[in-house]
């Protein structure tokens, strides 16, 4: 089975192109991931893992996913090569969107600032502190 999940922050506005032979549309983009344990006296480490979208879904990608903002991935990972002109082999390892969801509230989104203040401060887990004070805030 080839299945990943991700929750990160997007390092860069999702770029888009179109296919040549039937003008498809693609995003890109890349999510910094912060890894899991952190080991004595280091800084949290992260790896930044690149995204490819689809048509419908990667029109969704650049239409709502911006710098800085947390999302998660749901894919499976792929390998490709190609020649360039050089002749020089080039080797890339992608995560293929399948699913892509927003991961924090609009308004953690909206006081989030930039990615460079938001990187350091993805929650690792532990007691939440969620409270809702009234109804507006719950999404159903």
């Amino acid at each position: 089975m080839n299945k990943v999940e991700l929750i990160g922050r997007l390092t860069r506005d999702p770029e888009v192109r179109y296919t040549q032979t039937n003008n498809t549309l693609v995003a890109s983009f890349s999510l910094a991931v912060n890894r899991r344990f952190v080991r004595q006296g280091e800084e949290r480490q992260a790896d930044f893992i690149n995204i490819v979208a689809w048509s419908k879904l990667g029109e969704f990608c650049s239409k709502y996913f911006k710098k800085g903002q947390q999302v998660a991935i749901v894919g499976r990972i792929q390998t490709r090569t190609w020649d360039d002109d050089q002749g020089q082999k080039h080797y890339v390892t992608e995560v293929v969107a399948e699913e892509a969801y927003f991961a924090e509230g609009r308004r953690d989104a909206e006081a989030g600032g930039s990615f460079d203040n938001a990187f350091g401060s993805m929650p690792v887990g532990g007691d939440s502190d969620f409270e809702t004070t009234s109804n507006d805030d719950l999404p159903f």
